[in-house]
């Protein structure tokens, strides 16, 4: 193998690994989002949890995460809890920056 296939290599591997720990990050992301926003709906407890794991869910339904905010508007919404796309595309920035750290910490 030269050095020239060894450093191709590592480099595809170093892109696995970014790939994989940007999956996770926003996996926790969506899953803390769906924890804040079960807060917002007065939920604790395990149907936190529970809500927690439909927003994850609800990510897989199209790329990108437009499905995510559409749903946790339409929940919002119907429970009459007044919280804008763009609060939530805050809060999706700031808990991404949060997953990141968790995810790269290990926890």
């Amino acid at each position: 193998m030269t050095t020239f296939d060894k450093r191709e290599e590592a480099f595809e591997r170093k892109f696995a690994l970014d790939e994989q720990q940007k999956f996770k990050a926003e996996v926790r992301r969506n899953k803390l989002l769906g924890l804040w926003v079960a807060e917002k709906l007065g939920m604790t407890g395990e149907a936190a949890n529970a809500y927690a794991k439909d927003v994850v869910a609800a990510d897989f339904l199209e790329p990108g995460h437009a499905d995510v905010v559409r749903k946790v508007i339409a929940d919002l919404d119907a429970k009459g809890v007044a919280i804008t796309e763009e609060q939530v595309h805050a809060q999706m920035t700031e808990l991404l920056a949060q997953a990141i750290l968790e995810v790269k910490a290990g926890t």
